[in-house]
């Protein structure tokens, strides 16, 4: 069985490709990464690999794994190689020489959902603090529950109308706060996290097309995190660029609502007699209107 999926990963490779170019269109990039274990033959233990997915804008619903021995930047660089726009992750130290280089044309956005964790993680020891913050963090939610279902321009409007002025505050208010708590205390951690990465987390306010945080990239890694109780490990670094394309097709059928099993049942079987020129065909994106 292993053979097969290896060999069926081998098959779909150019189609990977093909996503590849697609997810490059996107305005926004979002990523993120988790780790798996894998066995090692020069070794007595399993090590830990790690898997990056990268999900496309609204207008490229495709999302691509990526495999890497491990979390070394090289990984995320070599895979995002060619791609200029937006790339919202969490503030992952690997990244920064990304967005500090104007010439690679990557800009940060950062990801509220993780900064509030910081402010949740501190609530027991600093409910008095961490309290109001958590509190104005919800109200910024509360404009996005509003701006559903808007177009870009119009969630725009609400977020400068709305957002900015409870972003504005939250600032002054984590400046005031920082001076009176241990720099590594969890609430000092939770103002500096997010004092540090504030053009970061504030750069969706100025545009339409931008998420609050990268939510959607973390659904995306919950089907690997769930596997991996099921399959444990990998059987090595091959197993795991296996695992990287099958699950990309997976996933991206199940973001646009197509039943994997039959796409695959009818991927495989006329893949090879397919014209390269015209793969982008075969996404599942493009599959599901052309079987409706």
């Amino acid at each position: 069985m292993c053979g097969w999926l290896a060999q069926s990963a081998d098959l779909l490779k150019p189609l990977y490709a093909s996503a590849k170019e697609i997810l490059f269109q996107s305005k926004v990039i979002g990523t993120d990464d988790t780790g798996v274990k894998v066995l090692d033959a020069k070794l007595p233990f399993a090590r830990t690999g790690r898997i990056w997915p990268y999900c496309g804008d609204q207008d490229h619903p495709v999302i691509l794994y990526d495999y890497t021995a491990t979390r070394q930047r090289a990984g995320p660089e070599e895979f995002l190689k060619g791609y200029r726009g937006y790339l919202q992750a969490d503030a992952y130290g690997g990244y920064d020489a990304f967005f500090k280089d104007p010439a690679r044309g990557l800009i940060e956005v950062g990801c509220w959902a993780h900064a509030r964790r910081y402010f949740h993680k501190a609530l027991e020891s600093d409910h008095a603090r961490m309290g109001p913050a958590l509190l104005l963090i919800a109200q910024l939610y509360r404009v996005e529950k509003q701006a559903r279902g808007l177009v870009a321009e119009e969630r725009l409007r609400l977020r400068q109308l709305q957002s900015r002025p409870i972003l504005d505050k939250l600032h002054g208010y984590l400046e005031e706060i920082q001076a009176e708590m241990l720099p590594k205390s969890p609430e000092g951690r939770a103002a500096r996290y997010t004092l540090k990465n504030w053009e970061a987390l504030n750069r969706y306010a100025a545009d339409g097309n931008l998420e609050i945080d990268n939510n959607a990239t973390e659904r995306a890694i919950r089907g690997v995190a769930v596997g991996r109780n099921n399959w444990v490990f990998f059987g090595s670094d091959h197993g795991g660029q296996t695992a990287a394309v099958l699950r990309s097709f997976v996933a991206s059928c199940q973001r646009v609502e197509v039943d994997p099993f039959a796409w695959l049942k009818d991927i495989l079987s006329r893949i090879a007699a397919h014209p390269i020129t015209r793969l982008a065909e075969l996404l599942p994106h493009n599959w599901k209107p052309a079987q409706a």
